[in-house]
């Protein structure tokens, strides 16, 4: 089988289920495990280098009410990698290529490769992520193992969390400037590291947010976690948060690695949940 995937989590989710030597093409965003760099790159960014996260954001914004796509879709890659299967999604269309353009371009090459459409929107989605992609390319067994894998850690977790104690409360920034809230899996996983996330919903989209609301949320601890950075990048806008006075005094502040562990839905969504867990062991509550 001929792979594609077009989202770094599919990428890495392929990988751990041993299909590593069956992905011909990635994106320019797959990093992990880093054996994936050495494939062919078919989907790059069409936004400028170097932006500030208040440029990105409008950047974005122009570009969505231009209806302008926000990545590039190399089709002739895509023609020359013969895929079997290409791997996408339809959930957001600032995280990657959407799915229709996928479509467009396979019907106007003429590929019959399956097209399988990943949108996870909760924990529990993205675990049967898991079993979804190991039952399109074979792998039913290995995917199931790291499924019941992954469940043993989350449960391990929530053993850990005395039922009786207070929650920390818990705010998540998935951008800084502006701020926004999170949605989709990341709320439970601050629930299932033992806190309480106090701006955003489950399984809903991400929402823009005032500095006040952060302040009115009256948190325990921020999470810095903007996506599309690593820990470097999320301390230095963390440390910028804290020299600007944007957060509430005496806050605990934790920068993580957003693109390993929060933004992307693969596996380790559960290391951040242990990373967070051991956090808010050691949190001050209001």
């Amino acid at each position: 089988m001929r792979i594609v995937s077009l989202l770094p989590s599919t990428t890495e989710i392929a990988f751990a289920l041993g299909a590593g030597d069956d992905v011909v093409g990635v994106t320019f965003e797959c990093d992990h495990p880093a054996e994936a760099r050495s494939r062919r790159i078919v989907s790059t960014s069409a936004m400028p280098e170097g932006l500030t996260p208040s440029e990105i954001d409008a950047y974005v914004a122009a570009a969505v009410a231009r209806g302008e796509d926000l990545y590039r879709l190399d089709a002739d890659a895509l023609a020359d990698l013969d895929a079997d299967l290409v791997l996408t999604q339809d959930l957001c269309a600032v995280c990657a290529v959407d799915v229709a353009t996928v479509d467009d371009a396979l019907t106007h090459l003429g590929c019959t490769a399956q097209v399988l459409t990943c949108d996870p929107h909760t924990v529990a989605e993205v675990l049967e992520t898991v079993t979804t992609i190991g039952r399109a390319t074979g792998r039913d067994d290995a995917a199931a193992a790291l499924v019941t894998s992954l469940r043993t850690r989350l449960d391990s977790v929530a053993a850990s969390v005395h039922p009786a104690a207070p929650r920390p409360r818990v705010v998540v920034l998935e951008w800084t400037d502006p701020p926004y809230a999170p949605g989709h899996w990341i709320p439970e996983m601050v629930e299932l590291a033992g806190g309480d996330c106090v701006l955003g919903a489950a399984g809903e989209k991400s929402v823009r947010v005032r500095w006040e609301d952060v302040h009115a949320a009256r948190p325990d601890v921020v999470v810095v976690a903007p996506c599309g950075y690593d820990r470097a990048g999320a301390q230095a806008q963390a440390d910028a948060l804290v020299a600007a006075g944007l957060l509430p005094a005496g806050v605990r502040v934790h920068a993580v690695d957003a693109d390993a562990m929060w933004a992307r839905p693969g596996p380790r969504i559960v290391d951040g949940v242990e990373e967070l867990a051991a956090v808010l062991a050691e949190a001050p509550r209001a």
